[in-house]
């Protein structure tokens, strides 16, 4: 089989494609024939800039992301069976429950990951996926799709009426509006361009505003929802949008820590917080429950993620380098098929 290795911080040019033999399942596990895998910001930080917060080896097979067909199974498996359509658990020891360390081990980081044509899982780190999506529209929803369902349901319940607030057009973004339009919630989308705005409306978005034209934006938010504030925030602006999310709060509404980029000086004012009774979680993408429950949705509203651009197998270290370019809008997909 093809594979592809990385190094950690060694950049796109580390990148590289090689073979191994395919392997054959041992008790409990399943092997499957990959069909396609996904990029997410977890790969730039890892490959270009070699930081991450969890444990990641020096040299592995990247991308957390990954679907594919079961082509054979080891003693004991009775979840699955050949030809099952398969998707990958970013955390395969993280079945249920809270996050703790005992869980941290990741695809495409501390464990080899999805950019490879076959691929070894234990039996209880794979979901089936919903039938009315390809190959390449499955591979969107492993990371970020897990993430933005798990920001709106993990903590404080996402109600019908209420109102969530995403931020730009980044995948769990993108996602998290879609999913909140499934609960019957209303969107206020952030972005930078009119064109930008335009598709964030044509996915479902009620009201968009432009940061760049209204750098206070928090302001904006309350004045759409008459003083309310928003319900959910899905944080992925970091130490330069949170004062503005604590400001755009409702009073004992949540916000979702998806990403952090770092300022220069933080920009946290504790006062904002004081001045409310919600709640601010980490999201550290989510478990197999979370999985499962966020493909039932997916499967009963017929969802489909916005696809950026899909790259054949042997030009990966390309798409790679698109990708950490960023400028894409939606996902960047590795098809194997």
């Amino acid at each position: 089989m093809r594979l592809y290795y990385a190094g950690k911080g060694k950049g796109g040019e580390s990148l590289q494609l090689t073979t191994a033999p395919i392997p054959g399942p041992a008790k409990g596990e399943i092997l499957i024939q990959v069909k396609a895998a996904a990029f997410n910001f977890r790969e730039v930080m890892i490959i270009n800039k070699g930081t991450y917060s969890l444990p990641v080896k020096e040299t592995f097979v990247p991308l957390a992301d990954g679907v594919g067909e079961v082509v054979a199974v080891g003693e004991g498996v009775n979840t699955y069976k050949i030809k099952d359509r398969v998707a990958a658990v970013v955390f395969p020891e993280w079945r249920d429950g809270s996050f703790s360390i005992d869980f941290a081990a990741q695809l495409g980081g501390s464990l080899d990951g999805m950019l490879t044509e076959y691929k070894l899982l234990p039996e209880y780190a794979a979901v089936l996926i919903p039938d009315h999506l390809s190959w390449e529209e499955a591979a969107a929803f492993p990371c970020a799709g897990v993430t933005a369902w798990h920001a709106l349901t993990g903590g404080r319940p996402l109600l019908a009426g209420e109102t969530v607030l995403t931020m730009g057009t980044g995948s769990v973004s993108l996602l998290a509006l879609q999913f909140a339009k499934l609960f019957g919630a209303n969107v206020i989308a952030t972005t930078s361009t009119l064109a930008k705005s335009n598709f964030l409306k044509t996915l479902g978005a009620d009201e968009v505003i432009n940061y760049v034209d209204n750098p206070d934006w928090s302001v904006a938010v309350k004045a759409l929802t008459g003083g309310h504030g928003a319900d959910h925030i899905i944080e992925v602006g970091g130490a330069g949008t949170i004062t503005q999310s604590l400001k755009a709060l409702h009073l004992n509404g949540a916000i979702n820590l998806v990403g952090w980029l770092a300022a220069e000086k933080p920009l946290l004012d504790i006062n904002h917080f004081a001045a409310t009774v919600g709640s601010m979680r980490r999201i550290a993408v989510g478990n197999r429950r979370h999985h499962q429950e966020m493909n039932r949705a997916v499967k009963a509203g017929k969802l489909k993620p916005v696809i950026d651009s899909v790259y054949p197998f042997d030009k990966a270290r390309k798409a790679f380098d698109y990708f950490a370019a960023g400028k894409y809008l939606g996902k960047v997909v590795i098809s194997m098929s």
